[in-house]
C-alpha cells in the first residue's frame, strides 16, 4: 500500500532524556543556534500528581531554527531510557563553514565516529556520538 503524504508533512526528532534535557537542549541551541523552549513537568498540570523532585523535570522542551526541529523530554518510560545505535538525526548543512562549525561543536565531549572527509556522492560527511549518546550524521552536498 502506497502512502501520500501532503506537503505540510514535517518529520521532526523527539529525544528522551533522564533529568538532564534542559542541560542537552541548551548544548544542542549552542551547537545549532535556534529558538529554545522549556515546560517543566512543575508547569503542566501533571505537577499536583507527581513528587516534588519531579516538578523541574522537562515535560517538553522544543528547539526550532529554521527548518531544524529538535524536541525532547526527561519523561523516560517505565523500562528505563536505553539508548542505541539504531537512530541517527541527520543534519544536512547549507555551507562547509556550518559543516566544520557544528561538527566541532558536538563532537566536544562526545567522539567522532568518522571525522568529516569528501565521499563519493559529492558531500563533506561525518558523524558523531555526542557527549549525551545520541547520534548525528553531518553532511553537506558539493554542487
Amino acid at each position: 500500500m502506497k502512502a501520500v503524504l501532503k506537503h505540510t508533512t514535517q518529520l521532526s526528532s523527539y529525544l528522551t532524556f533522564n533529568g538532564n534535557c534542559r542541560e542537552a537542549m541548551t548544548f544542542y541551541a549552542t551547537c545549532l543556534g535556534g529558538q529554545l523552549k522549556f515546560q517543566t513537568i512543575g508547569e503542566s498540570p501533571l505537577a499536583k500528581k507527581m513528587p516534588a523532585k519531579m516538578k523541574e523535570c522537562i515535560l517538553h522542551a522544543s528547539l526550532t531554527n529554521g527548518n531544524i526541529v529538535i524536541m525532547a523530554t526527561d519523561c523516560v518510560r517505565e523500562e528505563g531510557l536505553i539508548k542505541g545505535n539504531a537512530v541517527s538525526l541527520c543534519l544536512n548543512c547549507s555551507s562547509e563553514e556550518e559543516i566544520k562549525d557544528v561538527f566541532k561543536k558536538l563532537t566536544t565531549g562526545g567522539k567522532a565516529n568518522h571525522p568529516l572527509k569528501n565521499t563519493f556522492w559529492n558531500a563533506l560527511f561525518g558523524d558523531v556520538t555526542d557527549k549525551y549518546g545520541n547520534n548525528w550524521l553531518l553532511n553537506y552536498n558539493r554542487q
